[in-house]
């Protein structure tokens, strides 16, 4: 065999030429092209990166707000619960005081009604009794009416103070007051007890008040001297209302 040295080097020369037009013209282009693509990728697979990372800071931010929304509410829930329970006790406590002070005023109320029942039944009774002795003495005879309660009155008169004896009918005669009207020698009889009493003559003017029952009243500017049923009866009605 036989090799022809014009032919390799020819062919050396064509290869070198070959690859130098494809290192120049095909692997450069395709290079950058595979260069340009993977970075591409890479820029791709690092802004999927950022984005899977963006992801999970989003979830974690997500699941760290639920967390945080889960406990106020459940804070929220129980300072509710709270809130009320202490309002209920509140309401309940207030109804126990509205409950206590209306039982007290009921209580109240129904002692003033007994007290006032009684107060009423005694009074009732009171003026029933004095009804009834202001009847009975309304029958006693006519004689008994006046002169038994003479001395009575005459025996006040003189217990007064001496500057009111001394004023008594002075400045014109002084009231007498009768249940029925006096006979002659009655009506001297009263004005000599009176003068008697005072140490000089005394002036009176008799008017007749059924309303004394029995007795007299004497009656001047500076004085007022009762002895007649009617005063008692006034005096027990009261001293009946006030020990009820």
């Amino acid at each position: 065999m036989t090799i022809d040295l014009w032919t390799l080097g020819l062919q050396t020369i064509n290869a070198l030429v070959l690859i130098w037009f494809l290192g120049r013209f095909f692997f450069k282009p395709v290079s950058a092209i595979i260069a340009e693509r993977r970075a591409a990728a890479q820029a791709e697979l690092d802004h999927a990166a950022q984005a899977a990372a963006s992801a999970k800071a989003e979830r974690q931010a997500a699941q760290s707000d639920r967390a945080a929304f889960a406990s106020m509410r459940a804070s929220l829930l129980e300072e509710a619960r709270a809130e009320a329970k202490a309002e209920r006790n509140k309401l309940l406590d207030l109804a126990q005081e509205e409950a206590q002070s209306l039982r007290h005023e009921t209580e109240a109320s129904l002692k003033r009604l007994r007290a006032d029942a009684q107060a009423g039944l005694a009074g009732d009774a009171s003026d029933l009794a004095v009804e009834i002795a202001q009847r009975l003495l309304a029958r006693l005879p006519d004689v008994t009416l006046v002169g038994p309660f003479v001395e009575g009155l005459v025996a006040a008169v003189g217990a007064l103070p001496t500057a009111v004896q001394e004023a008594l009918g002075r400045d014109g005669p002084a009231l007498l007051r009768v249940p029925r009207a006096l006979t002659d020698a009655e009506h001297e009889a009263v004005q000599a007890a009176f003068s008697g009493a005072l140490g000089r003559p005394v002036q009176m003017r008799v008017e007749v008040y059924p309303d004394l029952i029995a007795g007299l009243e004497l009656e001047a500017e500076t004085a007022t001297v009762r002895n007649h049923f009617a005063a008692d009866l006034s005096r027990i009605k009261a001293e009946l209302a006030a020990h009820v």
